[in-house]
């Protein structure tokens, strides 16, 4: 008795039929066949990300003021590039850091009214509307929990919960909302909390994103350690060794403003000049104090 097997004809084999053979005397040849299914194994899908999942909401800009952030913080990209924001050379005007006295938590791009604004990276449209000091604005939230914002629109195409892909037109950028001539301020953040936008992104031509796995310290969240009128220093975190390191030794201090305080009050019990403090702060000798203020005493 001898056996051999194959597959059905179909693309997908669904069975396997095993023919038998066997000879008897004065009865010629008897054939007797056997099938056997095959049970498929399920393709695994590939893990569906839910990014509204968690704090969603079309109305406020910030929906995590009551959550608290551990650092550093860990972000990756699948991609290596972005899309520019803009369709020409892009010029910053002002930059991520202490601006007037008060944070500029993203950076300015020139632009023409009317020119075309696109999606750095693929999401979805969390807010599209008009806010009192962004104009019109759109935030779009990323597969990694980022999430940017383009304001000063002067005209909108997208609507909230849109799904948007990479270089997708949001709108034209335009001067609405506090601004002081056409530009389009885009902001990062990550869970409410703004990320100095060079330490991600390269701004030149090359459209390149810094690393696609990004340890961020407080240094990169804070616009009190940087300036608006000139580049930061980058050196991107890629490890979490080196991440925790950094945040150990380079934690900044803080002192809170209290009644009664002066800026050199404050500078003499902290053993530092009021130069010094002015400068770490961008502040003027003659800038006013708010009782419960916080001036860095230390980067």
């Amino acid at each position: 008795m001898s056996a051999f097997c194959f597959a059905q004809k179909d693309s997908i084999p669904t069975s396997i039929k095993i023919e038998l053979q066997s000879h008897k005397l004065n009865q010629g040849l008897i054939i007797n066949a056997v099938e056997i299914p095959i049970i498929a194994k399920p393709i695994a899908k590939e893990p569906v990300i839910d990014i509204k999942g968690d704090y969603w909401d079309n109305t406020n800009h910030n929906p995590y003021l009551e959550t608290a952030l551990q650092f550093p913080l860990e972000l990756k990209f699948t991609d290596s590039t972005y899309a520019s924001p803009v369709p020409h050379k892009k010029i910053v005007t002002s930059r991520y850091g202490w601006r007037r006295g008060r944070p500029h938590n993203g950076i300015d791009i020139d632009l023409v009214t009317g020119d075309s604004v696109v999606s750095i990276l693929d999401g979805i449209v969390r807010i599209a509307k008009y806010s009192n000091g962004f104009g019109n604005v759109v935030v779009i939230r990323h597969y990694n929990g980022l999430e940017s914002t383009y304001a000063h629109l002067s005209h909108i195409s997208v609507k909230a919960n849109d799904t948007i892909r990479k270089g997708e037109y949001l709108g034209k950028g335009g001067n609405t909302g506090n601004s002081r001539g056409s530009h389009l301020h885009l902001e990062l953040s990550y869970k409410g909390q703004p990320i100095h936008p060079e330490y991600l992104f390269d701004f030149s031509p090359k459209n390149e994103i810094r690393s696609q796995h990004v340890w961020v310290t407080q240094k990169w969240t804070h616009a009190r350690f940087h300036s608006s009128k000139r580049m930061s220093n980058v050196k991107v975190i890629k490890s979490a060794d080196e991440a925790a390191l950094l945040s150990l030794t380079h934690q900044p201090r803080f002192y809170v403003v209290k009644k009664g305080d002066t800026l050199y009050g404050i500078s003499r019990r902290n053993h530092m000049s009021v130069y010094r403090l002015c400068k770490t702060n961008a502040i003027k000798p003659t800038s006013p104090l708010k009782i419960g203020q916080k001036l860095v005493l230390e980067l």
